[in-house]
């Protein structure tokens, strides 16, 4: 079953939707599904109903809502990829990454005592679940191809629970040394996991669209529900 949901701001200051999608029986846990800068569009809400299907509830917060509530946007089509990259450069992180904190709290408190939750992200989500994963109590974060990871490292001192990050080697988003830089500073870290996949650009695992890239989105992926079957039950 799917819907929308409103959530609170942990400041309640305010609403934010999220669509949802509930699994058939009882949630085994709940994932936090975060966009790319194109907004929860068709892609991202097929990845919350494939959760569904695997018996996670999942919700993928609009976290542009205090730009441009409910917009939803086609990388394959210029003007809307350029309106993406517009809102990406006025997108506010930190409170992003409140948002999605919230989402949390709702999640794990409908759930009840001892529900796990995890996130998983694109793009700019892929940032945004690194960030999570240092800066609240998520139980398990993913990121596909992640922006400016590079950037966040000192921050890794604080992640206590399980991250995957999945890393195109051909990110025209993020060059060699990025990775390189990604490679030396979380390699050693007992709590993350980071797999290459070589010829992959930016946006590999997308639902839609030019830039899949059918077996690697499909290795990534298989990868993830292992990772999340480990760490969410």
């Amino acid at each position: 079953m799917t819907n929308t949901t409103k959530i609170a701001t942990l400041a309640g200051d305010g609403e934010f939707t999220a669509y949802r999608a509930t699994p058939a029986g009882t949630p085994k846990a709940a994932i936090v599904v975060i966009q790319e800068i194109l907004g929860v569009n068709a892609g991202i809400r097929r990845k919350c109903d494939t959760l569904a299907e695997a018996g996670y509830l999942a919700i993928a917060p609009d976290l542009f809502w205090r730009l441009e509530p409910g917009i939803e946007l086609d990388p394959d089509i210029k003007p809307e990829f350029d309106r993406a990259l517009e809102l990406m450069g006025q997108f506010d992180q930190d409170k992003g990454i409140a948002d999605i904190e919230a989402s949390i709290r709702a999640v794990r408190s409908e759930l009840g005592d001892g529900a796990k939750v995890g996130v998983v992200g694109y793009c700019l989500g892929g940032r945004l679940a690194f960030m999570t994963a240092a800066r609240t109590d998520v139980d398990a974060s993913v990121g596909y191809y992640g922006v400016g990871i590079d950037g966040l490292l000192g921050e890794k001192h604080a992640i206590a629970h399980p991250v995957l990050l999945h890393v195109p080697e051909e990110d025209h988003f993020v060059d060699k040394a990025a990775q390189a830089a990604m490679h030396a500073g979380l390699d050693d870290h007992p709590k993350v996991t980071i797999y290459d996949y070589a010829g992959e650009d930016h946006g590999f695992a997308t639902e839609f669209g030019e830039r899949r890239s059918d077996a690697s989105a499909k290795l990534a992926d298989e990868r993830t529900a292992k990772f999340f079957a480990e760490n969410l039950g």
